[in-house]
């Protein structure tokens, strides 16, 4: 019974390391299923589009538009406050003639 035992053990840590010693099976493009054709066509078109999204950050931060926008703010509330000030002190001597 024991022999059996040891028997049926060995043979089964030899199948166990026959299995762990096997080669992967090299596929081919030609051999290549319609689901990994398919799944190749969207990575290629993923990383298309991600190359070119980070070609159109890289002209943005080029062209300084943060800076720009900066500037243009700062220049639009200066004349918003000068033309707001001169409205409000026509409004005051209309309501409060001396």
């Amino acid at each position: 019974m024991n022999k059996l035992l040891v028997l049926a053990v060995l043979v089964a840590l030899l199948a166990l390391s026959a299995e762990s010693f096997r080669v992967p099976r090299q596929v081919d493009e030609e051999e290549a299923g319609a689901l990994s054709k398919i799944t190749g066509t969207f990575r290629s078109y993923y990383d298309t589009a991600v190359n070119a999204a980070s070609g159109y950050l890289d002209t943005i931060k080029g062209l300084k538009l943060e800076e720009k926008a900066k500037n243009i703010y700062s220049d639009t509330t200066t004349v918003v406050s000068t033309y707001a000030g001169i409205a409000h002190d026509q409004l005051y001597h209309i309501f409060y003639q001396q």
